[in-house]
């Protein structure tokens, strides 16, 4: 079931959501200073490739007050743009029943692109 749905979110704009945080982190990543953004952007992408199956967790050892600091940072300049197109996306897709699992997807994209820092995808 897991590859089915993952096949249907890559051919119906899954695959163009992945693009897209692949493209914006390499331009952050080409910048010495968006290097930490755009390793975070790394983590939406592939989680917005293949989102069945895959599981967002807290790391232990975070990097505490610098972990915090970067997630306010990261809200501030499009964090929150980010999760709130994947929650409205979210919202869409949970209308009808056979939206459910990709609106699930999406409400587990806007959690990480909230404040990615500090997590990883099992």
């Amino acid at each position: 079931m897991k590859l089915i749905g993952n096949i249907i979110w890559v051919l119906f704009g899954g695959l163009i959501i992945a693009l897209e945080y692949f493209v914006s982190s390499l331009v952050l990543i080409i910048t010495i200073i968006g290097i930490p953004f755009g390793i975070q952007t790394l983590k939406l992408g592939v989680l917005a490739l293949w989102p069945f199956g895959s599981e967002v967790r807290e790391i232990p050892q975070t990097g505490g007050c610098l972990t915090t600091l970067m997630n306010i940072i990261w809200i501030l300049f499009g964090g929150i743009w980010i999760a709130l197109s994947h929650l409205i996306f979210g919202i869409i897709f949970s209308i009808t029943i056979i939206g459910i699992p990709f609106g699930m997807q999406h409400f587990k994209l806007a959690r990480l692109a909230l404040t990615p820092f500090g997590k990883e995808i099992i």
